[in-house]
């Protein structure tokens, strides 16, 4: 159970190869995903995190085939969700007392979820905690990445920065480092994570990153909560991390329908056709929200410059996965991105402004007033629908 990570410190977390379905029902988790606590064995015993609450027993009863839990000297919670802080209570009762270090807003989630009275210590950015073998941790705030109560950990002289949620994937594997694992599945999950999960509090990261660079941190490990932890060129989704959070955006098109009877299906793949021929280096993708994964597609959302997204006229508005869809998009705050709305009707045609009002209540600049068509597309209505796809393009 305990992997050595280096010197005196050892992974102690839980790879969860079955899970897939994260925040309740919101985000899936095609790889599974790990929840990941370190121990620190200096003069002084810390413990980072814990696990998620399912799996609280059994991380207890093997921290305890590992360590005496009574020489735990200090507990450091980097966030209070429960997937990080599952497994305390059932810690808690076999080692009461022991002081816990987290973040004010770590408390108020810690007593709110719990609602136990432990010994809970506040720190904050540039606080220290002595471990011994001249070795330090200090803290780093890092609120709303993702929750106001989350900070990251810096162990001096071995120089890991313990970082929660940050730099994070959800993405099963024995294998612990960056190094070891399939790069395209990596960079693929840990984007999926920044999408689904960071994009909203982008403007924040972006000053986080700043600041934490400007600690002057020797960051030689980074220990994620969830996923692998960046041991080769760790800097490297630093780097990813600041071109993430700076608006971004690839040469990609992305147009998600829903359809009744294939007539904005067809929509779809005749404004596609016009896109690539008006502008054959852009990469458009055509995506049946129905069929696919609302995660997986916001991926796909975050590296586009332009969506469109099509729905019939469905009750004098649109089918209601588009709405949730377009929903989800406007929570999670996209930037500096460009849209539109298309889809075909049979009597009252106002589906198309829906979409397009939603889409810009949603924070997205709108493209002219969309595309619609009454009844299923014939020759001459394809064709318009290509010549559509071609003023897109141009814009």
């Amino acid at each position: 159970m305990k992997k050595h990570l280096k010197n005196n410190v050892h992974w102690v977390g839980k790879v969860d190869w079955e899970l897939r379905k994260f925040h309740g029902d919101d985000y899936s988790t095609h790889k599974g995903s790990t929840y990941n606590s370190y121990l620190i064995q200096e003069e002084k015993t810390v413990l980072v995190d814990t696990v998620w609450m399912p799996f609280a027993n059994e991380f207890v009863e093997n921290l305890k085939s590992e360590i005496d839990l009574n020489s735990i000297d200090y507990i450091v919670i980097n966030h209070g969700e429960v997937d990080h802080s599952g497994a305390l209570p059932e810690l808690m009762k076999h080692i009461p007392n022991t002081p816990i270090y987290c973040s004010a807003n770590a408390v108020k989630s810690l007593k709110g979820q719990y609602h136990q009275d432990w010994n809970l210590n506040v720190v904050k950015t540039g606080d220290t905690l002595d471990v011994g073998n001249n070795k330090q941790i200090i803290f780093v705030e890092m609120p709303m990445l993702h929750w106001p109560d989350s900070m990251a950990s810096f162990l001096t002289g071995d120089n890991i920065l313990f970082s929660n949620d940050a730099f994070g994937q959800h993405y099963a594997t024995e294998m612990l480092y960056n190094d070891l694992v399939d790069q395209c599945e990596l960079f693929s999950e840990a984007l999926k994570y920044y999408a689904n999960i960071l994009t909203p509090f982008s403007a924040i990261l972006k000053k986080k990153l700043e600041e934490v660079i400007a600690l002057n941190l020797p960051i030689e490990i980074i220990a994620t909560s969830h996923g692998v932890i960046w041991r080769d060129n760790p800097m490297q989704i630093v780097e990813k991390y600041a071109k993430w959070c700076d608006n971004y955006q690839e040469n990609q098109i992305t147009i998600i329908y829903d359809t009744m009877w294939n007539g904005t299906k067809t929509l779809a793949e005749k404004i596609a056709e016009g896109i690539s021929l008006e502008d054959k280096d852009v990469t458009v993708k055509i995506f049946n929200l129905a069929k696919c994964d609302n995660n997986d597609l916001i991926s796909e959302v975050f590296k586009s410059k332009t969506v469109l997204i099509g729905s019939p006229t469905v009750g004098n508005s649109v089918l209601h996965p588009v709405a949730g869809f377009i929903h989800f998009m406007k929570e999670l705050k996209f930037k500096n991105k460009k849209a539109s709305g298309f889809g075909c009707y049979g009597w009252s045609g106002e589906g198309t402004k829906v979409i397009n009002d939603m889409l810009k209540n949603a924070g997205f600049e709108i493209i002219g007033e969309g595309f619609k068509h009454q009844w299923n597309p014939d020759e001459e209505a394809k064709q318009k629908a290509v010549d559509f796809g071609k003023e897109i393009a141009k814009a």
